[in-house]
């Protein structure tokens, strides 16, 4: 058997072996902790951690609060919410100064977009991202 065949046969063996240990992971890493029962409302948008419950509540201050793909006002419009909207938040970052504040929440409501919390009222603070 030549020195190239068995290299093939070695490379072929583990990337089945990987794909096997892959297999025998996936229903471990699908529990990971979060029941959808948590209190929380879960998001089902077909992607993710669709299991995860969102952390807290907000409402939306702002006539019109453009929803983002990134904490910061340039990045690419995802929705639009409006004023009085109450929207499930995941977490909170820093990230663009927006009148008085860098941080912005990850809301989870099936688009996980970025909202600036100038413009949402919180039931608590959320937790750091």
């Amino acid at each position: 058997m030549s020195l190239r065949s068995s290299l093939t046969r070695l490379a072929i063996a583990t990337a089945a072996g990987v794909l096997v240990a892959s297999a025998a992971a996936a229903p471990a890493l699908a529990d990971d902790g979060w029941d959808g029962d948590g209190g929380g409302h879960s998001r089902h948008d077909g992607g993710g951690d669709a299991n995860r419950p969102h952390r807290t509540w907000g409402r939306v201050t702002a006539s019109e609060l453009l929803l983002r793909s990134r904490p910061d006002r340039h990045s690419e419009v995802i929705r639009v919410a409006h004023r009085g909207e109450r929207v499930p938040i995941d977490c909170q970052t820093k990230g663009q100064y927006v009148e008085g504040t860098r941080l912005w929440y990850l809301l989870t409501d099936g688009t996980w977009a970025w909202g600036s919390a100038r413009y949402i009222d919180t039931e608590r603070t959320p937790r750091w991202c």
